[in-house]
Protein backbone atom coordinates (compact mmCIF):
# COMPACT_ATOMS: atom_id res chain seq x y z
CA UNK A 1 0.00 0.00 0.00
CA UNK A 2 1.32 3.46 -0.90
CA UNK A 3 1.71 6.25 1.60
CA UNK A 4 0.41 9.56 0.23
CA UNK A 5 2.11 12.01 2.57
CA UNK A 6 5.80 11.31 2.09
CA UNK A 7 8.12 10.97 5.09
CA UNK A 8 9.13 14.58 5.55
CA UNK A 9 5.73 15.95 4.58
CA UNK A 10 3.92 13.98 7.28
CA UNK A 11 6.43 14.95 9.97
CA UNK A 12 6.53 18.61 8.92
CA UNK A 13 2.75 18.88 8.76
CA UNK A 14 2.37 17.37 12.21
CA UNK A 15 5.05 19.62 13.66
CA UNK A 16 3.55 22.69 12.00
CA UNK A 17 -0.13 21.92 12.50
CA UNK A 18 0.22 19.99 15.74
CA UNK A 19 -1.87 17.01 14.70
CA UNK A 20 -2.49 15.09 11.48
CA UNK A 21 -5.25 12.49 11.20
CA UNK A 22 -4.47 9.93 8.51
CA UNK A 23 -6.65 7.21 7.00
CA UNK A 24 -6.42 4.35 4.54
CA UNK A 25 -8.22 5.11 1.29
CA UNK A 26 -9.45 1.65 0.34
CA UNK A 27 -10.34 2.56 -3.25
CA UNK A 28 -6.94 4.12 -4.00
CA UNK A 29 -5.06 1.57 -1.85
CA UNK A 30 -3.21 4.46 -0.25
CA UNK A 31 -2.63 6.03 3.16
CA UNK A 32 -3.79 9.67 2.91
CA UNK A 33 -3.94 12.78 5.08
CA UNK A 34 -7.53 13.23 6.22
CA UNK A 35 -7.44 16.34 8.42
CA UNK A 36 -5.10 18.58 10.41
CA UNK A 37 -5.73 20.22 13.77
CA UNK A 38 -3.96 22.95 15.71
CA UNK A 39 -3.72 23.32 19.49
CA UNK A 40 -5.88 20.30 20.21
CA UNK A 41 -5.83 18.45 23.53
CA UNK A 42 -5.98 14.66 23.74
CA UNK A 43 -9.55 14.96 25.03
CA UNK A 44 -10.54 17.13 22.04
CA UNK A 45 -8.69 14.82 19.67
CA UNK A 46 -10.64 11.77 20.80
CA UNK A 47 -13.85 13.58 19.79
CA UNK A 48 -12.40 13.85 16.25
CA UNK A 49 -11.77 10.10 15.92
CA UNK A 50 -14.42 7.76 14.54
CA UNK A 51 -15.69 5.34 17.18
CA UNK A 52 -16.00 2.38 14.80
CA UNK A 53 -13.26 2.98 12.20
CA UNK A 54 -9.48 2.81 12.57
CA UNK A 55 -7.33 5.91 12.11
CA UNK A 56 -3.70 6.92 12.42
CA UNK A 57 -2.79 10.13 14.24
CA UNK A 58 0.55 11.94 14.25
CA UNK A 59 0.39 14.22 17.28
CA UNK A 60 2.90 16.83 18.45
CA UNK A 61 2.23 16.99 22.19
CA UNK A 62 3.50 19.60 24.66
CA UNK A 63 5.03 17.45 27.40
CA UNK A 64 6.18 19.06 30.65
CA UNK A 65 8.76 16.85 32.36
CA UNK A 66 8.97 16.44 36.15
CA UNK A 67 12.00 18.77 36.24
CA UNK A 68 10.11 21.52 34.39
CA UNK A 69 11.66 21.00 30.95
CA UNK A 70 9.24 21.22 28.04
CA UNK A 71 9.46 19.02 24.95
CA UNK A 72 7.21 18.38 21.98
CA UNK A 73 7.40 14.65 21.21
CA UNK A 74 5.90 13.52 17.93
CA UNK A 75 3.58 10.64 18.82
CA UNK A 76 2.02 8.10 16.48
CA UNK A 77 -1.34 6.88 17.78
CA UNK A 78 -3.11 3.99 16.08
CA UNK A 79 -6.82 4.03 16.92
CA UNK A 80 -8.20 0.56 16.24
CA UNK A 81 -11.58 0.45 17.97
CA UNK A 82 -13.19 -2.79 19.04
CA UNK A 83 -16.00 -3.58 16.61
CA UNK A 84 -14.26 -2.41 13.42
CA UNK A 85 -14.75 -4.50 10.33
CA UNK A 86 -12.00 -7.15 10.16
CA UNK A 87 -11.14 -6.02 6.62
CA UNK A 88 -10.49 -2.47 7.88
CA UNK A 89 -8.41 -3.69 10.81
CA UNK A 90 -6.23 -5.74 8.48
CA UNK A 91 -5.69 -2.84 6.05
CA UNK A 92 -4.66 -0.52 8.88
CA UNK A 93 -2.54 -3.09 10.70
CA UNK A 94 -0.76 -3.89 7.43
CA UNK A 95 -0.02 -0.20 6.80
CA UNK A 96 1.00 0.78 10.33
CA UNK A 97 4.63 -0.36 10.39
CA UNK A 98 5.39 1.04 6.96
CA UNK A 99 3.92 4.42 7.88
CA UNK A 100 5.85 4.51 11.18
CA UNK A 101 9.10 3.62 9.40
CA UNK A 102 8.52 6.02 6.51
CA UNK A 103 7.81 8.95 8.85
CA UNK A 104 10.61 7.87 11.24
CA UNK A 105 8.35 7.94 14.29
CA UNK A 106 9.55 6.35 17.53
CA UNK A 107 6.75 7.01 20.02
CA UNK A 108 4.12 4.56 18.80
CA UNK A 109 0.95 3.84 20.78
CA UNK A 110 -2.33 2.04 20.18
CA UNK A 111 -5.81 2.56 21.57
CA UNK A 112 -8.73 0.14 21.28
CA UNK A 113 -11.40 2.66 22.26
CA UNK A 114 -11.43 6.43 21.77
CA UNK A 115 -12.19 6.83 25.50
CA UNK A 116 -8.63 5.64 26.21
CA UNK A 117 -7.18 8.79 24.65
CA UNK A 118 -6.71 11.15 27.61
CA UNK A 119 -3.94 13.44 28.76
CA UNK A 120 -3.21 11.12 31.70
CA UNK A 121 -2.89 8.11 29.35
CA UNK A 122 -0.54 9.98 27.00
CA UNK A 123 1.63 11.27 29.87
CA UNK A 124 1.89 7.73 31.24
CA UNK A 125 2.97 6.40 27.84
CA UNK A 126 5.51 9.21 27.34
CA UNK A 127 7.02 8.79 30.81
CA UNK A 128 8.72 5.65 29.46
CA UNK A 129 10.80 7.81 27.07
CA UNK A 130 12.40 10.14 29.65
Amino acid sequence: MKIEPKKNVLRERALRAGTSRVKVDKDRQMVVLEEEFQNISPEELKMELPERQPRFVVYSYKYVHADGRVSYPLCFIFSSPVGCKPEQQMMYAGSKNRLVQTAELTKVFEIRTTDDLTEAWLKEKLSFFR
